[in-house]
């Protein structure tokens, strides 16, 4: 009776959204961010703040004063922060010259 290597590795592993962002890297440019708020009052009279609660991986954080804060560093660059905002108060764009998130798996 041949030996099935498929016994000893056991079903596969399904990755859930925390275990695949794991293994992406971000290359940060921290001279020129590719996320910015436009104008800051506009996120002051902001009362929904869609883009605390939609970013798939929080990046948008709203402070007690109002002041919307982005942590762009750990962005996957999904776009839907400027989709969202109510305001069109979010200036997107891709990351140039090699900087942003490398998907290491699809």
């Amino acid at each position: 009776m041949g030996v099935n290597v498929a016994d000893y590795l056991g079903p596969p592993k399904i990755l859930g959204r925390d275990d695949k962002l794991a293994l992406d890297s971000i290359r940060v440019n921290e001279a020129d961010p590719h996320l910015k708020i436009i104008d800051q009052q506009a996120c002051r009279k902001c009362e929904q703040k869609p883009c605390t609660v939609t970013c798939p991986v929080d990046n948008y954080h709203s402070e007690a004063d109002g002041h919307t804060t982005i942590y762009w560093d750990s962005c996957i660059e999904c776009g839907t922060c400027r989709v969202i905002c109510p305001y069109q108060n979010i200036s997107w764009k891709y990351p140039a010259g090699g900087f942003g998130v490398s998907y290491r798996y699809g």
